[in-house]
């Protein structure tokens, strides 16, 4: 045997091996996801949500959502924050340097006008200019932030942390829309612990289709467009999935930046959002986690399986590839700037397990796939190929990534029944098995790519993403 096979053969046993805990990895974490859904659904009548709407002695909450250049829609999104059903919530606009008239349109429909406001800039930001409240006693819990463009969304969150004046905050986009009883149910877990919880976060379901009607959403749609479609399963997978596991070992170290409530004093602590990272919100929970676990005290991090809140997502080729390149940028950054945590004991969970697994899981795997496919290609040119053993890999991998699937979807239909349509369900399961062969190359290319821009070309710039917009309900 030559020295080339030998290495191959290391290789395609190193890759074995990694497959196997992979795949292990991934039954634990779906066994815990069950286990978190059983107790989620338990507690739900444990404090109900409608003696938190209803109550005169909530905990206040601040929605945090930052705007640029958002006049088309304004008006609508505000609007459309502001109907919580919540007796204690205010709305900070953040309108981060618009160069269009999204702030003239803000003070023309609500009235506002300047006023003094007492500003503690806990985290800095760029220059506030002004703060404006409304005249009309409606809107009294709206205020709007206008402040220089900071160049990223942090820095417009960061100063509507910096205004607002409640405990507690949710961090969403001003294009964003919320149910009716958001605030009543991230707020739940943070009454209910009595351990002290200092994020929680939920499902975010995509836009793209549905129909809204008044700032609410009237129905549910499954995806029509190709790259939305399989978004939608990415993202029920991941998050009914994946973080549910995480949530109930106390191991979770990403809150959407959709959609997340937080404690304001934590992250005030934490510095709040780095303005120069390119994964801001999985680098705000690693800071927080790192300043409990450094500050010795106990803490939680809770999901909540219930859709919140509906975004647009990328429909187009471009604009998803883009927004992929960014994650992989993101991931492999944040874990970088936090290697310290990684294997660490006085970081417990968070760097003994859970960094670890991003590191092992969701960097490495597509290096790994790629490694994979590079061998098997020399295998099939240069040398015999085990045709039934290979066979039987990947059969096994591909059946095991489609059940995983299969059985996030049935968890979704039956516990929210999203999709009311049969020919709806029907899409939903072609594209669960087209997924691995039709949709995941594309993110592995897209993470490589990634890899290489933060690597090696140094790139920075986040680029932008064109959006739809909202479909209405028609009246």
């Amino acid at each position: 045997m030559s020295l080339y096979e030998t290495i191959l053969d290391f290789l395609e046993f190193i890759g074995g091996i990694f497959s196997a805990v992979y795949l292990l990895a991934y039954l634990i974490l779906g066994i815990l996801a069950f286990i978190s859904l059983k107790e989620f659904y338990r507690s739900k009548y444990f404090l109900r949500k409608t003696i938190l709407t209803k109550s005169n002695q909530a905990v206040g909450v601040s929605i945090v959502a930052p705007a640029y250049n958002e006049s088309v829609t304004i008006v609508s999104n505000v609007k459309s924050l502001l109907s919580q059903e919540y007796p204690k919530f205010e709305v900070v606009i953040t309108n981060d340097g618009s160069t269009d008239d999204t702030l003239a349109k803000l003070i023309e429909e609500f009235s506002l006008v300047k006023v003094n406001f007492h500003y503690q800039e806990k985290i800095k930001t760029k220059p506030v200019r002004g703060h404006y409240k409304s005249t009309n006693p409606v809107y009294s819990n709206l205020l709007v932030v206008d402040k220089v463009n900071g160049g990223s969304k942090a820095d417009g969150s960061n100063a509507g942390i910096n205004s607002s004046k409640y405990s507690l905050f949710i961090c969403t986009d001003v294009d964003c829309i919320l149910r009716s009883d958001t605030i009543a149910t991230l707020a739940k877990p943070f009454i209910e612990n009595t351990e002290k919880v200092i994020a929680t976060g939920a499902m975010i379901r995509i836009s793209n289709s549905c129909e809204f009607k008044d700032g609410r959403l009237f129905k549910s749609h499954f995806p029509s467009n190709f790259f939305a479609r399989f978004q939608e399963l990415e993202y029920i997978r991941s998050y009914l999935f994946g973080r549910m596991a995480w949530s109930k070992i106390n191991g979770l170290l990403l809150v959407s930046g959709g959609l997340g409530m937080f404690d304001k004093e934590t992250v005030i602590d934490a510095g709040g959002y780095w303005h120069e990272s390119l994964g801001e919100d999985f680098d705000l929970i690693m800071r927080m986690r790192r300043l409990m676990h450094e500050r010795k005290k106990p803490f939680l991090i809770k999901y909540v399986p219930e859709s919140l809140c509906w975004t647009e997502v990328p429909s187009t080729f471009n604009v998803f590839f883009r927004q992929r390149i960014r994650w992989a940028r993101g991931l492999i950054q944040t874990i970088r700037i936090h290697r310290r945590v990684l294997f660490n004991r006085k970081y417990g969970l968070t760097g003994l397990i859970a960094l670890p697994y991003f590191l092992f899981f969701e960097f490495a795997v597509p290096i790994f796939e790629v490694i994979g496919i590079l061998i098997l290609l020399l295998n099939l040119f240069f040398f015999e190929v085990h045709s039934y053993a290979l066979m039987i890999i990947t059969v096994t991998i591909y059946l095991f990534y489609i059940t995983i699937t299969l059985l996030s979807v049935l968890g979704d239909q039956i516990f929210f029944k999203h999709y009311a349509s049969q020919k709806e369900m029907f899409s939903l399961i072609i594209t669960v098995f087209s997924e691995p062969i039709l949709y995941h190359p594309l993110n592995v290319v897209a993470s490589i790519i990634g890899y290489y821009h933060f690597f090696i070309n140094k790139r920075k710039k986040w680029g932008e993403m064109t959006r739809k917009g909202f479909k209405k309900a028609l009246e």
